[in-house]
């Protein structure tokens, strides 16, 4: 945490720390360059998939850029938590920053060149995955760095916001760039990782962890034991993986623009942008309502809403009613993620962050990746609304088992 002292928590004291105020205008330009990328490349390998496969396969195809984007996240993420707790943040940050404008610049002159292929697009997400399993663990722990802990709840909320705010804007606006080229998203992630890049170069404050005695195997092993000790934390981070691992099928949103709802890219963008919006609506919320009781309720209850909105957006074949269905469901999420989050970042001690940051990062990825890997899978199979369907009722299921595995974090009620 940062020496500033004590506050009442309001916003005007966030807006006050310098070095947060950067931070987060860092991670609102870096999500917003994720988004337009990652929209870009589903619709690219779903583009060249479709030329020589029917729709089933081609689905497949989409759902392989989770899988291999969630590699080297898996294989990377403990040597990255132990990273983050022994070497300064920002620094990290920064050489995460210079590997994904490396990528963004690969895959423009692949569209613009017309070189692209299916093994070079999968190839540039498992690049651009290695550099993400670093940049997330050393991002939440520096993230606390910069505030005090008054500030704490407030700032987790502002952050989800910038993720938010910008995971609306970026698909959209993916999708207009789309119609205009392939060249065009991947140029404009390339720019905004630069200014993310340069707005972590204006950090100041302290950014080295205090190090820990030991050696590295013996710094990761107790990050591991402590989130398998805390059972409020490690039921939280359990709880989503298995609720987006089953729920993921928002991963097969090429398929239901084209196939399904016969949309355009314009319409595909509107589409992945549908539950940033309704997450956004909420993270508005809670950032100026922070969240106080019944907090394990809460999550309980809004991940039941995630699978019924994925349940919903599964049957639809609507557009209007498949947006909203994503809207809701982009809501409930973010409930969940606040929760979680605030829990973990209040509970856990700084000089073990990164390595508890990268366990949770590492079943977040897992959650998101592998979510979209089994959705293409069991779409290989059922299709892609049977693999929606599956999904929703396979979340529904989780929030009821998990309730009774983990009645601490049911009862969990406040969060300050």
């Amino acid at each position: 945490m940062t020496d500033s002292p004590a506050t009442d928590g309001t916003l005007r004291d966030l807006l006050r720390q310098r070095d947060f105020v950067f931070f987060w205008f860092s991670r609102w330009t870096a999500v917003l360059g994720v988004q337009i990328q990652s929209v870009a490349l589903g619709w690219h390998i779903y583009d060249i998939a479709r030329r020589t496969m029917p729709v089933n396969e081609a689905a497949f195809m989409v759902s392989m850029i989770g899988l291999v984007s969630f590699i080297p996240v898996l294989l990377l993420a403990l040597p990255a938590g132990e990273t983050a707790d022994r070497h300064n943040r920002r620094r990290i940050l920064l050489a995460c920053y210079a590997v994904e404008v490396l990528v963004a610049a690969l895959l423009t002159l692949a569209a613009l060149f017309r070189a692209e292929t299916i093994p070079l697009l999968l190839g540039a997400a498992i690049l651009f995955g290695s550099a993400r399993a670093y940049f997330s663990p050393a991002s939440t722990a520096l993230g606390p760095m910069l505030v005090p802990r008054s500030l704490l709840p407030r700032a987790i909320a502002w952050n989800s916001l910038a993720w938010q705010t910008a995971s609306v804007i970026g698909p959209a606006l993916g999708g207009a760039l789309i119609a205009v080229s392939l060249s065009a998203p991947y140029a404009a992630a390339l720019i905004l990782y630069l200014m993310a890049g340069g707005c972590i170069l204006m950090i100041r404050g302290n950014a080295q962890p205090q190090v820990q005695p030991g050696s590295r195997w013996t710094l990761m092993k107790e990050g591991l034991a402590y989130v398998w000790n805390n059972k409020i934390v490690f039921g939280a981070i359990s709880l989503d993986l298995a609720a987006v691992i089953l729920g993921g099928a928002t991963a097969l949103l090429p398929v239901f623009a084209r196939e399904v709802l016969k949309v355009d890219a314009l319409g595909f963008g509107l589409l992945r942008a549908a539950p940033a919006v309704g997450a956004a609506v909420v993270a508005v919320y809670l950032a100026w309502v922070p969240l106080r009781r019944r907090a394990g309720l809460i999550m309980f209850l809004s991940v039941g809403l995630f699978g019924a909105g994925t349940l919903v957006f599964g049957l639809s074949q609507i557009f209007w009613v498949s947006v909203a269905a994503l809207a809701v469901l982009g809501g409930a999420d973010m409930v969940s993620v606040y929760v979680r989050q605030t829990l973990i970042q209040l509970a856990t001690p700084d000089q073990m962050r990164g390595r508890v940051a990268t366990v949770s990062s590492l079943f977040i990825g897992a959650s998101n990746e592998l979510g979209e890997f089994e959705s293409g899978l069991v779409a290989r199979f059922l299709g892609p609304v049977g693999a929606a369907v599956f999904g929703g009722v396979g979340a529904l299921a989780v929030t009821g088992l998990w309730a009774w595995m983990f009645p601490g974090l049911r009862k969990a009620d406040r969060l300050v």
